[in-house]
């Protein structure tokens, strides 16, 4: 079928014509009594481009909008979808116009392009037929071509796919997202990674297996040869983040499902964009921002890979004549960044990624200014453009005139400045101005993160993410694989503390090899500890290899999603005949193991009294907390900045929890991006938290304000508006803040 729909693509006629035959052939191969191209139009409109099966005057007529029906969920996911009896399912979305109502079966799957949707390809049956999984990667892997089609510009031209705000060559203000501060300003640079996939189908797999094999061998030792190129005493948050890059480099899962694809009858260049498509729709289903980030570092040494396939080399080598400049990416991976002159790069401007992407890690380690999340930023600003990047307000700013630039200069030493007082107090106590210390410690998933402990002066590790170890697994691993993990965090926190959260699986945070159910509101379905629960083998046989990888020292194990005394009971016993066991086979047992749990589901609250008594420490998880408080999708952008952390409801709730630990005598904290924002942070101490577990980059920044802080003052102070009924305390607490001189 390949073969055919590659003689078809270049065939004669018009690219519609071509694409009318395209569709009868998919019709045919695939058994199917109807199948669709739909093609995405700008404002998010699925338009129906060709048909065999549906009636033809509903070609160019039916319209759908992303999100809308079964084609638009399609879209809206960058998912495939497989169904039996498709018009019982509650999206649905019937149009007589197309004549669909006689066909029961779909299958439907994303066309996309780079990572980018273009549209939707569809299969449907009359009699209820049940799509195998290879049925449905076998369209996935024709959409691929039918993307050349429409990606093409003949079909649709290519400037209608993305929108500008203005005119380009005319000043323009873009508002974006802070991921590190500081002003820069030059000419911009639009970051081009190479690649290019000119031949989706094989003529010989075994030759082209080899080519692939050859390039993922080139693509190892370039980034070897990039670590090479740095002091063997040099440390550093951006050599680490390259380290374990170089790492995920090996990853047996991810190439060999290229090398499978390949088997199937694809180019190694077709056969990596698959598995980069596949990896951009994993993306779309996760909202953890960590689990986002170390995807996107997939998705570039896919991109790395492709380069070294094509011959295609990135913008990063044509710059040498260039004196300085502003790098602008849809997204971009750490290695990449570090291809480029960091003498002459003065900011960075990314489409994609979070405060959290290694990329960012990296910028802020290397002191560039960087503002992300700005939609169809590539087609905003045109190559040479003078730019401004504040990445103190999160603003870029294009052509900027001649009165905003004369302050560039100023904003410019303003924070080089601040950067250092921050350097400066990096050996200093956490301790307010009238004696109350703070531990500061910072939020890890990968033994990298560990740098920062001392980089940052971190007291220890207040959130270890036990679940990356196990989605950087091919398969679920063993007792050795996690007690090697394990022994190594332990060796690299040295005396600090590492407190492990047992792995918090399902929901967004899913495994290639584990089949999690298909939950109506997922961050309230089957995950975490009910999954441990549930799989007792999964969590006995990580407890045996923390027991194990402790090695006679302290042990510090908390359970995360307990809603109820009787699962820490449960998950209580587990670690106790963990323990027992491993005394019986003679293993060295932990020096002392303290046992808590992450309040994060509000029902726990209300068996506080019953639960203190039992655990040795709790750690307010403040990220699931605030959502399941408010009853709110922090992933929505209709109602995820709705409700805000500093609501006197919810800090009514943690002084609460606070001082129920206090008179209990159990040491407690909070770990999330509350713990991290400076102003949070400082009502967090208010109302009586000591221990503050964040993101590394956020330690100095709160380290400054705490020993800015008088706090009896502000405690008094928010004993007089907790308990009001205002929507947020923020302003007040502010306020109040640059009153006293609080760093904040």
């Amino acid at each position: 079928m390949l073969r055919q729909l590659r003689d078809a693509m270049a065939g004669y006629g018009t690219a519609q014509e071509r694409l009318d035959r395209i569709v009868q052939l998919i019709a045919r191969g695939m058994v199917a009594e109807v199948c669709s191209v739909y093609v995405q139009r700008p404002g998010d409109i699925l338009e129906l481009f060709a048909t065999e099966g549906l009636r033809k005057d509903a070609v160019h007529r039916t319209r759908l909008r992303v999100g809308e029906g079964l084609v638009g969920d399609i879209a809206a996911y960058a998912r495939p979808l497989a169904l039996a009896d498709a018009q019982s399912h509650p999206q649905f979305a019937y149009r007589p116009e197309t004549g669909e109502e006689i066909f029961q079966s779909l299958l439907g799957v994303p066309i996309l392009r780079g990572g980018h949707g273009l549209g939707v390809l569809v299969v449907q049956n009359q009699v209820e037929r049940r799509y195998a999984e290879e049925e449905t990667e076998t369209l996935e892997t024709i959409a691929m071509v039918v993307a050349e089609l429409v990606a093409g510009g003949e079909l649709i031209q290519e400037n209608e796919l993305t929108a500008t705000e203005a005119p380009l060559g005319t000043p323009r203000r873009l508002a974006g997202t802070k991921l590190n501060g500081g002003v820069g300003f030059g000419p911009a640079v639009l970051h081009r990674r190479g690649g290019t996939v000119s031949q989706t189908v094989s003529e010989d797999p075994e030759h082209e297996l080899e080519r692939l094999n050859e390039a993922m061998s080139a693509m190892r030792e370039s980034l070897d040869h990039m670590l090479d190129g740095y002091d063997p005493e040099e440390s550093g948050e951006h050599l680490e983040i390259l380290k374990t890059y170089r790492m995920i480099a090996e990853d047996r899962g991810w190439f060999g499902r290229a090398r499978e694809a390949v088997g199937s009858g694809l180019t190694a260049e077709a056969a990596v964009s698959k598995v980069l498509n596949d990896t951009r729709a994993r993306m779309q289903t996760v909202n953890d921002p960590y689990i986002r980030e170390r995807l996107m570092d997939m998705d570039d040494l896919g991109y790395r890979l492709l380069q070294h396939l094509t011959g295609e080399a990135g913008s990063a080598e044509s710059l040498q004549d260039v004196e300085s400049f502003v790098l602008i990416a849809r997204s971009m991976g750490p290695a990449e960044l570090l291809d480029y002159d960091r003498d002459k790069l003065r900011g960075l401007v990314v489409e994609e990624g979070s405060y959290n992407s290694h990329v960012a890690i990296v910028a802020r380690a290397l002191n560039i200014p960087v503002v992300g999340g700005i939609r169809y930023l590539l087609s905003q600003i045109e190559e040479g453009a003078p730019v401004v990047v504040d990445g103190d307000a999160g603003v870029v700013v294009i052509r900027p005139g001649a009165d905003f630039q004369s302050r560039i200069e100023e904003s410019i030493a303003t924070h080089a400045a601040h950067r250092k007082e921050l350097q400066a107090t990096r050996d200093l106590a956490a301790v307010t101005q009238d004696g109350a210390a703070v531990s500061l410690m910072i939020n890890a998933g990968l033994l990298m993160d560990f740098d920062h402990l001392e980089a940052e002066g971190a007291d220890g590790v207040g959130l270890l993410r036990t679940e990356l170890t196990f989605m950087l697994h091919p398969e679920f691993p063993n007792t050795a694989e996690q007690r090697e993990t394990y022994a190594r965090i332990f060796a690299a926190a040295g005396d600090r503390p590492v407190l492990f959260r047992t792995f918090d699986i399902g929901g967004d945070k899913l495994l290639p090899y584990f089949s999690a159910s298909e939950d109506e509101n997922p961050a309230m379905g089957w995950r975490a500890l009910r999954i441990a629960l549930d799989r007792p083998g999964m969590l006995c046989r990580q407890l045996r290899a923390l027991i194990e990888a402790a090695g006679g020292g302290p042990l510090h194990v908390m359970f995360p999603m307990v809603s109820e005394v009787a699962e820490f009971d449960e998950a209580k016993a587990l670690l106790d005949r963990e323990l027992e066991l491993a005394a019986r086979r003679g293993t060295a047992l932990p020096s002392a193991v303290h046992v808590g749990v992450m309040l994060e589901v509000p029902s726990l609250y209300f068996q506080l009294a019953a639960l203190l008594p039992r655990i040795d420490f709790l750690s307010v998880g403040s990220n699931d907390l605030q959502q399941f408080f408010f009853a709110c999708d922090r992933g929505s952008q209709q109602v995820g900045e709705r409700y805000d952390s500093l609501s006197p409801a919810l800090l009514r709730f943690l002084r609460d929890v606070a001082r129920q630990c206090e008179n209990a005598g159990v040491p407690f904290g909070l770990c999330g991006e509350m713990a991290g924002d400076p102003i949070e942070a400082m009502a967090l101490i208010g109302i009586g938290f000591r221990r503050l577990s964040m993101n590394a980059s956020a330690i100095a920044r709160i380290r400054l304000m705490t020993r800015s802080l008088n706090l009896t003052g502000l405690a008094a102070y928010i004993d007089t508006i907790i308990d009001g009924a205002d929507h947020t305390l923020r302003n007040k607490l502010a306020d109040f803040a640059r009153d006293h001189g609080v760093r904040i």
